[in-house]
């Protein structure tokens, strides 16, 4: 009673953090927290913990459907936004949101086996794997910028983009909101890939909505899994990365210009892997790496196998979820995109408010102006990047950056 409870619970709070912008699921489960003495008595210990990691797996899939048909950019998923949005302004928004729910589906089911073996063996490879952890997102840089079209250009937005992550994480503490609540990457990445973008996305009007299959060939699909997955593990297991350095990660194996659907099918994948591995960590070596986790650490936890159940559970009602929700799309059809985009970038101004303060809105600003600069240097929005990939670079290398 007390599983079924917690992930009916979960499946309900990531739906909602799922598909609100700037609400992170590691809110929901603090909300569990605070009311966990009233419910733990009627339903057990395991009901809290099922419904954390049932919320956390669920958001992984309905995240991607504020990117897709507003173009606001999810912290865990900020660089897909472009592709997936841009399938939705040429009439393909349902097909976007399925293909990102099969890659969250593929991803679930490839890192199943993944997250046990990561279970036996992590203990004895930790301290190497450790030690590499700069060397190998330096590396990444490295090979995004010389093989980029203009790496000069690519360079500046990289490091400018870096500078301005530096900032944000030192400065973090200011992004106080009137509700007490403190998001530093809402502001961060919805200027970099939401409002930047919307400002010069044109005019006109949303095409009509329309699903005709999934264009995905095998190769991409096989691919995607593989890639995704590995992107996922890397940044689920190593300390100081997110999904947002994975898609950075993904993007050097598949373009998002020239294979968006690919693209997407990875970057979701990887989202949900990333979860998956986040538990297995926990699990073996007792490191957090996300929110969810963290309040995990606070309480009874049950055994790993009905932890994976719920999330099980919870994959099966997601996709599903997202899958029925994806057929509305027809509802956009003939919508002002001018005005549309006005109205999406009123609410994030707004969000940014209430989530993070005045030094929010200064931080959408000035992550709003660098996200210009790619168009003006004819370079892809991918460098912008740096503004995470950068502290990240400096944290593993031990440097205080903030």
């Amino acid at each position: 009673m007390g599983l079924l409870a917690g992930v009916a619970a979960g499946i309900v709070l990531g739906t909602i953090s799922g598909l609100l912008p700037g609400v992170h699921v590691n809110t929901m489960a603090g909300g569990l927290l605070a009311v966990q003495t009233a419910l733990i008595p009627v339903f057990g210990p395991e009901m809290i913990a099922a419904a954390m990691v049932a919320a956390l797996i669920t958001h992984t899939f309905l995240d991607t459907i504020p990117s897709t048909f507003l173009g606001i950019p999810d912290p865990d998923t900020a660089l897909s936004v472009i592709p997936s949005h841009a399938l939705c302004l040429e009439g393909n928004g349902e097909e976007a949101v399925r293909i990102a729910a099969l890659g969250s589906a593929g991803g679930f089911i490839a890192g199943i086996p993944v997250a046990l073996a990561l279970l036996l063996v992590a203990p004895y490879i930790q301290g190497a794997v450790d030690w590499g952890v700069g060397i190998a997102i330096t590396a990444v840089a490295a090979y995004l910028i010389l093989w980029s079209e203009s790496p000069g250009h690519a360079l500046v937005v990289f490091l400018v983009s870096g500078i301005l992550g530096i900032f944000t994480f030192h400065f973090g503490f200011l992004c106080i909101s009137p509700l007490g609540y403190s998001s530093m990457l809402m502001p961060l990445l919805s200027g970099l890939f939401g409002i930047s973008i919307l400002l010069v996305s044109g005019t006109g009007h949303v095409p009509e909505q329309q699903f005709c299959g999934l264009s995905l060939p095998r190769r991409s699909l096989i691919r995607g899994t593989l890639g995704g997955s590995a992107a996922g593990v890397v940044v689920g297991w190593l300390p100081g990365l997110s999904n947002a350095t994975a898609n950075a990660v993904i993007a050097t194996t598949t373009s998002y210009d020239r294979d968006p659907r690919g693209y997407i099918f990875a970057t979701s994948a990887a989202n949900t892997v990333n979860a998956l591995v986040g538990l297995a960590a926990f699990a073996a070596i007792a490191r957090t790496r996300n929110g969810v986790m963290v309040a995990l650490s606070s309480i009874e936890v049950p055994p790993i196998g009905l932890l994976v159940l719920a999330a099980a559970l919870a994959a099966c009602s997601a996709y599903l979820i997202t899958i029925l929700l994806a057929g509305y799309a027809w509802r956009l059809g003939g919508i002002d995109k001018q005005g549309l985009n006005r109205g999406v970038i009123v609410f994030v101004v707004l969000l940014t408010f209430l989530l993070s303060g005045i030094f929010g809105l200064f931080i959408l600003l000035l992550a709003t102006l660098t996200g210009l600069a790619p168009r003006l240097l004819n370079v892809t929005q991918l460098f912008c990047m740096g503004a995470v990939m950068v502290p990240v670079i400096l944290y593993s290398f031990g440097i205080a950056a903030w």
